[in-house]
């Protein structure tokens, strides 16, 4: 009968694009603040994104040949989540914390959660997170050769003066990736061309975060102090690198703007009245954890339920 249909399993659409397709654009979008992370601190910096990557690499690895699983280091996220490991890490932090921050990231915050697909949080931003609380006082040393001193934030917090330019550029303290405004930015265009990622999450937590400051920041609509703010700390590499995550950010459009607004305002909140600069990494590990209420949230209603009875 030539009016059968064909039947056949799911998945029903299929796309050309895979998971190492877009982890390694990930990592080519990530070279420019990497390249310039150690151009600007140097070998330091160069060496620990190496260790870094290697340790979340081989964590994968071992883990995975340990319990007879299918080795998936191929598909480059364990890559991508040693990188973005390595650029959020102060570059005279010890060889040893990238080490330990990839075991956490990889073993801990992954794979015990069944994997690529199951972490119900950031890997990379888990360790960091975990880093802080057990050796704040490494992750929080930003002196290096070429920069001593407080961070551009904190020098913020405290009332005194910035220069914009520096920051933008990235001649400033920081962690490795976090300095360069102009190479972020770079890096998430790219992303942006390949349509790996768009502009509803980081959009909407750029702009929240902008009003937020501009309501409580005390200094109105300053634009210098604005920009400092967006330029300065991990805001922008967060945004575009971290906040897009596919697996812990929500799979609706609404769900996804939301989560955008709760970032800014969780970011604004911790950088405005906590007694850290800082707090975009807290801010998106926070927004992890209510991912599930906001999808059941915006999560749109079946065809034919939710309708009111006459």
């Amino acid at each position: 009968m030539s009016g059968l249909m064909k039947v056949s399993s799911n998945p029903h659409i299929r796309s050309k694009v895979t998971t190492s397709n877009i982890m390694l654009a990930v990592v080519i979008a990530l070279l420019p603040a990497a390249g310039f992370g150690i151009y600007n601190f140097g070998l330091d910096a160069l060496i620990l994104i190496l260790v870094t990557v290697a340790s979340t690499v081989l964590t994968e690895f071992l883990f995975e040949k340990g319990m007879h699983k299918k080795v998936t280091i191929g598909d480059f996220s364990a890559v991508v989540t040693g990188l973005l490991l390595a650029l959020n890490l102060p570059p005279k932090a010890p060889w040893w914390i990238g080490v330990i921050g990839g075991v956490f990231a990889i073993l801990v915050v992954k794979m015990l959660f069944g994997g690529l697909g199951q972490n119900f949080m950031n890997p990379a931003l888990g360790a960091r997170c975990f880093l802080l609380i057990s050796y704040t006082s490494i992750m929080c040393n930003f002196e290096c050769d070429a920069y001593t001193g407080p961070t551009p934030l904190a020098s913020l917090k405290a009332g005194e003066s910035v220069n914009i330019l520096d920051m933008v550029i990235g001649k400033t303290g920081g962690t490795i990736g976090e300095t360069s405004m102009i190479a972020i930015v770079i890096g998430a265009c790219l992303l942006i061309l390949l349509g790996v990622i768009d502009l509803k999450i980081p959009g909407s937590y750029i702009i929240t975060f902008t009003v937020f400051v501009i309501l409580f920041g005390g200094h109105g609509f300053d634009l210098s102090y604005i920009s400092a703010q967006l330029a300065g700390g991990g805001l922008m590499l967060g945004a575009f690198f971290m906040a897009t995550d596919y697996v812990t950010r929500p799979v609706t459009k609404k769900g996804q703007y939301m989560y955008g607004v709760v970032l800014g305002l969780l970011t604004g909140i911790f950088r405005m009245f906590g007694p850290s600069a800082e707090g975009v990494s807290y801010a998106i590990i926070l927004g992890n954890l209510l991912v599930p209420l906001i999808e059941k949230i915006t999560m749109p209603k079946a065809f034919g339920k939710g309708g009111e009875r006459a």
